[in-house]
């Protein structure tokens, strides 16, 4: 397999004004404000930084020392590489030949098992060799590989990089250091600092949101969106957010700030989806789904018996899922496309229990629980605001959207029998479920849990009280 490398396009940089210096470690999403005019185009400067690139292209080849021999019990998972039992010694000898040379050999001390020898930098290298029957991939570490001249290749790009670049990637690897300690967030406040100060107007685009890396293979040239330096290496050479497709190196990935923008085409769901991830990937203030289905609610079903309580039919409830999660719209849900109040009841519910993150965080669980404890309702009243305003702003909008709707929906309880102890029993285990390693012990709390949601229904006009 042949492994072809071209270099990104590159594009017009900006001259700041006299005396401004230019830091190469600034983040690239950093912009120079003042600009006073382009630079000529015999002084473009590339906007990915082509270094690594360039070590990558001069890394040794892969050369195969093939065994002419005819070897009877070859195994069949090895090319011509493969010479049978010889000696460590042996071995080397015979990849001295030339850079990148390699074979495989079992070895002799340790019959059963196999070996790759290859010459790096003037020097043989021995490692130990495995192979996943399942995936039928070669590895001697965390990378697989489908052929031994690939995990060689790879090999030898990984050490020329670390061998002849290393004072290159251990100055970028102290300015992401650096990037990181800039970005914390100032904690030493006091925790009073919030009080009183009223809550920025929602929008949905300026919400923090952390990007979901996961580790990516990329088959062509690829270079990091943090530090624009190349992603060396043929496999699993960085970092890709699942949600809005950044990309970065893995050590670059603990500098990123928190500006995920989900894509739409990447959010295929609605269900399911973080809260944070879905109204950022719609720009919405909250999910569609939550104001539709109360606004249908309050407009025909206030005063129905058993509001929230009396499931509607299973069945319906899962063609609306379904629909939603495939068109990403809501389908006709008001009297004539759905008769029964409680299927769109249902469905609100399903969607608040099936967010990953529940609308009340895991993190301020405890916070919640302890501030219900307090000895009198003032000081309840007063611990709850306080941790009501360290929720996400996606949660908190939605929250106190929801919470206005169930006071409203609590008003007619002597028609439909829902009051704000009764909605408190309901929404609990929904709006507050426990983190997994508390979910033993939250049997003790839901008496907590519904006095909370009670109190946010009761008292929403003061909790949410800018």
């Amino acid at each position: 397999r042949k492994f072809y490398l071209m270099p990104r396009q590159y594009r017009l940089q900006s001259i700041p004004q006299e005396n401004e210096l230019i830091n190469e470690s600034t983040p690239a999403f950093k912009k120079i404000s003042s600009v006073v005019e382009e630079k000529p185009l015999n002084q473009v400067e590339p906007v990915w930084k082509s270094h690594l690139y360039q070590m990558q292209l001069k890394a040794p080849k892969p050369k195969r020392i093939v065994c002419n021999t005819i070897l009877e019990n070859r195994p069949s998972i090895y090319g011509k590489e493969f010479h049978g039992a010889i000696s460590r010694e042996e071995a080397e000898k015979l990849v001295m030949k030339d850079e990148g040379c390699y074979l495989t050999r079992e070895s002799e001390r340790l019959p059963g098992t196999y070996a790759l020898t290859f010459r790096f930098n003037n020097a043989p290298k021995n490692y130990r060799l495995y192979y996943d029957t399942d995936e039928k991939m070669h590895f001697v570490g965390e990378k697989q590989f489908e052929t031994i001249h690939d995990l060689v290749a790879d090999g030898l790009i990984t050490l020329y990089v670390d061998t002849y670049a290393k004072d290159y990637i251990d100055q970028m690897a102290a300015n992401v250091t650096q990037n990181l300690i800039g970005n914390e967030p100032d904690r030493a406040r006091d925790e009073n600092d919030n009080e009183g100060v009223k809550k920025p107007s929602f929008k949905a685009s300026e919400v923090a949101k952390e990007h979901n890396f996961k580790t990516q293979t990329y088959y062509g040239p690829h270079w990091c969106d943090y530090c624009k330096n190349f992603m060396w290496g043929l496999k699993s050479q960085g970092v890709r957010c699942q949600d809005c497709s950044y990309d970065c190196h893995q050590q670059c990935s603990k500098a990123v700030p928190n500006q995920c923008s989900p894509d739409k085409k990447l959010v295929k769901r609605v269900f399911g989806v973080d809260l944070t991830t879905l109204i950022k990937a719609h720009n919405l203030k909250r999910p569609q789904v939550i104001d539709s289905c109360i606004r249908e609610i309050e407009e025909r079903g206030m005063e129905v018996e058993g509001l929230y309580r009396i499931p509607g039919y299973a069945d319906d409830i899962t063609y609306l899922q379904n629909c939603i999660d495939k068109d990403g719209t809501l389908p006709d849900i008001t009297q004539n496309g759905v008769k029964d109040v409680n299927v769109l009841c249902g469905l609100l519910k399903l969607y608040l229990r099936m967010l990953p993150i529940p609308i009340i965080t895991f993190d301020l669980y405890d916070k919640f629980i302890e501030a219900i404890k307090q000895e009198n309702a003032f000081e309840q009243i007063k611990s709850l605001s306080s941790a009501i305003k360290e929720l996400p702003p996606a949660h908190y909008e939605t929250l106190k959207y929801l919470c206005r709707h169930l006071q409203r929906l609590s008003k007619y309880k002597d028609k439909n029998l829902m009051s704000s102890e009764n909605l408190g029993i309901v929404f609990g285990p929904t709006l507050m479920r426990p983190p997994d390693h508390l979910a033993l012990m939250a049997v003790g709390n839901i008496y907590f849990q519904k006095r909370i949601i009670q109190l946010l229904i009761e008292e929403q006009d003061v909790l949410f009280d800018n």
